[in-house]
């Protein structure tokens, strides 16, 4: 006997596989939201149990026995889905919850959306929903499909004029306009689904929630979601990583690349750290990807679900029967990561016995006269399989497929290299007929029309596999407890607090006049560099706050009085604790470290190209804290500029584990007090042969609510 537990049931599965189904608010009228639910119901086939509920007392609804109280439904009902007019939301909800549903489907509309009202009575919906354990969808959603159980409850005309169809492919979102707007375009062009939901406002059930869900269903290869914001950035991480370990690529299209809040930033990381770059850099990490379009998205889940595998590596082979595709599919290989080793000695040699008339390199040129070798476009794909590592080959076979019937031996070769060579994705672009189509999907290959749309959707499949290779770890606890910030309001306070968290830093003395600027200067050794030193003046050469390279006792009396005064014309109003006199450093490369704490994924650690002008430049990177040194040397070679740390053309190479150990010491310190942080601004940081120094540091708290 087996002594294995059984699955452990979900918490969403009764949103999707309830076997009776209750509809409080149903119509008589079929074409009226509250009727269109109930015929999209009926007419999808759904077999669980039905009952309508409408308090008009009407016996029958939509050929339906119908009753006008929950109370008076017979037996157990799985689902509510709720339907009434918005004043009638909350008894509609205590009424199910006191049938014993599991789950409450609410499609009505006028809630947080609208005003403080409406998210009132929406947190008591979910406020009574979560003390009786039921699980709850909306309010304002558009609904949920399942194609397996043929569950369509749901409002969306959409299926007036199409029916989705069954595939591997979910798809979760919070905005149910997006939702039928991709699964309508997905059917057109022939795609399946196992289960759609849109999460509307999202009071209890989220999109998070609905990918980890999908993690879990047998039915699906592919999950695709929609996102506007995320209240739980843990639970979105969990989430993603789920699914990445499952096998399961993710795309998400996050709607508003605006960066809430850079306008606002006081400091670099603020302004170049906002909130959408938080989710482009929480996405890699998870090993999700984030397309730029829903057709970009359709077309990548289509090239996964087809293929059902990611390329085994970023190399492409290309046969074309014109050159100029074959160059255009190059240059977009060159610019979107993929590359295209050239054809091996042994496979140049067998592309020339079988054409002498090829151009036998990569792209492999048949020209039009393959038509002239018997069965020569399947022969000549199998020289760029079998004679190269190539993870993808991708044909060109121009309108080959507007022909089912002359496309038909071809076909069959297709079919048995797919056969013999599972390993390897193989992509065919060319006009063809959805039946062309449709027979290529049975045998894994997908096909697309435009050469640019499949090679973006092969680099997005390229770009999903090399995110799994380096997935974040997520922390099981949270932060060990840290002594208070305390006060870091000047540069010489943050500096204080961050080179005792174990940042490397130059010796500084603070001086309140003239005088004691020129005794500090004796001491600290020539030339000096000497900075204003305010807690409101936090950007110094935006007010003329700092002077180089001073290099007598004179020159620092002078620039004291020169930089006070400076300070206060720019800002009359501004605190002066003095300035700050530090040795001059010269030589190395300027970067910024910099810390965003996220309002949802927390302490997010900036590493790039330092100096005045990185707002420019903008050539920075993110990671999620909290950081190792294999993570932190990832983070730095995913900036152009880290190619200087290298030794760039002859150059002396410099410390980069000095840098690693900068970030991580970063990174902990972040990670320790994001209780109390808003952002953390080092530029410069100076990387030497030898060490590295913070030139410059900012710290910000949270303001408090």
């Amino acid at each position: 006997m087996s002594t294995h537990a059984p699955p452990r049931r979900h918490a969403l599965s009764p949103l999707f596989t309830p076997s009776s189904v209750a509809v409080i608010g149903a119509s008589s009228d079929p074409d009226r939201i509250g009727g269109r639910v109930l015929r999209f119901l009926i007419e999808s086939g759904f077999k669980g149990q039905l009952h309508p509920v409408n308090r008009s007392g009407a016996t029958e609804i939509q050929g339906l026995k119908a009753y006008a109280h929950m109370s008076d439904v017979p037996g157990q009902v799985d689902q509510a889905i709720v339907l009434t007019p918005v004043n009638g939301v909350e008894a509609a909800v205590r009424d199910s919850i006191a049938k014993g549903v599991e789950c409450v489907l609410i499609l009505t509309a006028g809630f947080a959306e609208i005003g403080a009202e409406g998210r009132a009575l929406q947190d008591r919906l979910r406020d009574m929903c979560r003390a009786a354990g039921v699980r709850m969808v909306g309010p304002n959603s558009l609904g949920i499909l399942n194609l397996a159980n043929r569950y369509f409850a749901t409002f969306s005309t959409v299926l007036y004029g199409l029916q989705p169809q069954l595939g591997r492919i979910a798809l979760a979102t919070q905005s149910g306009a997006f939702g039928s707007c991709a699964y309508g375009m997905a059917s057109l062009r022939g795609m399946g689904f196992s289960q759609i939901v849109a999460t509307g406002n999202e009071a209890d059930v989220d999109v998070a929630e609905c990918i980890d869900y999908f993690a879990d269903d047998p039915d699906t290869d592919v999950i695709c979601a929609a996102l506007e914001s995320c209240r739980d950035g843990h639970r979105l991480r969990a989430a993603l990583l789920k699914a990445a370990h499952a096998g399961k690529p993710v795309l998400v299209m996050k709607v508003g690349r605006t960066e809430l809040g850079a306008a606002a930033a006081s400091t670099h990381t603020g302004s170049l750290a906002g909130n959408d770059a938080a989710f482009d850099t929480v996405f890699a990490e998870c090993g999700a990807m984030r397309p730029d379009s829903i057709e970009a998205m359709l077309d990548i889940a289509y090239f996964i679900s087809v293929t059902g595998q990611l390329p085994v590596n970023e190399d492409m082979g290309v046969v074309t029967g014109s050159g100029g595709i074959g160059v255009l599919m190059a240059d977009h290989a060159g610019e979107w990561g993929i590359s295209m080793s050239p054809l091996s000695a042994s496979g140049q040699e067998a592309a020339l016995a079988l054409l002498p008339f090829a151009v036998a390199a990569n792209p492999l040129d048949m020209t039009a006269q393959v038509t002239s070798v018997p069965g020569g476009v399947g022969r000549t794909i199998e020289v760029m399989l079998q004679h190269g590592q190539y993870g993808t080959v991708m044909a060109y076979l121009a309108h080959s497929g507007l022909a089912p019937s002359r496309f038909a031996p071809t076909l069959a070769q297709l079919r048995d290299l797919r056969a013999r060579y599972p390993e390897k994705n193989l992509v065919l672009v060319m006009l063809s007929t959805p039946e062309v189509d449709q027979q290529l999907a049975q045998i894994g290959i997908p096909c697309f029309g435009d050469p640019t749309r499949a090679m973006a959707a092969l680099a997005g499949a390229v770009r999903i596999a090399q995110r799994r290779q380096n997935l974040y770890a997520l922390p099981q606890s949270p932060a060990p407890a840290a002594a208070s910030l305390g006060d870091v309001s000047t540069e010489a306070l943050a500096k204080q607090a961050l080179g005792e968290a174990g940042l490397p830093m130059l010796r500084e003395r603070l001086c309140a006049n003239a005088t004691a600027a020129a005794e500090a200067a004796r001491e600290l050794g020539f030339p000096l560099v000497a900075k204003i030193a305010s807690p409101d003046i936090l950007h110094k050469t935006e007010v003329g706050g700092v002077m180089l390279n001073l290099q007598d006792e004179q020159a620092v009396r002078d620039a004291f009085s020169t930089l006070m005064q400076r300070a206060r014309d720019a800002m009359p109003h501004a605190r002066l604790d003095g300035v700050l006199l530090a040795p001059m450093v010269k030589g190395g490369v300027e970067a910024i470290l910099g810390v965003q704490v996220d309002p949802t994924f927390g302490p997010l650690i900036l590493f790039g190209a330092g100096g005045t002008a990185v707002e420019l430049y903008r050539d920075v990177a993110l990671a999620s804290a909290p950081l190792n040194p294999t993570r932190a040397r990832a983070l730095i070679e995913q900036v152009h500029a880290s190619a200087l740390l290298k030794g760039w053309r002859g150059a002396q190479a410099l410390d980069l584990n000095a840098l690693v150990n900068a970030l991580c010491a970063l990174s902990d310190f972040a990670w320790q007090h994001a209780h109390e942080l808003d952002s953390i601004d080092i530029n410069p940081m100076v990387v030497m042969a030898q060490g590295a120094v913070c030139l410059d540091a900012v710290i910000t708290r949270k303001v408090a609510p």
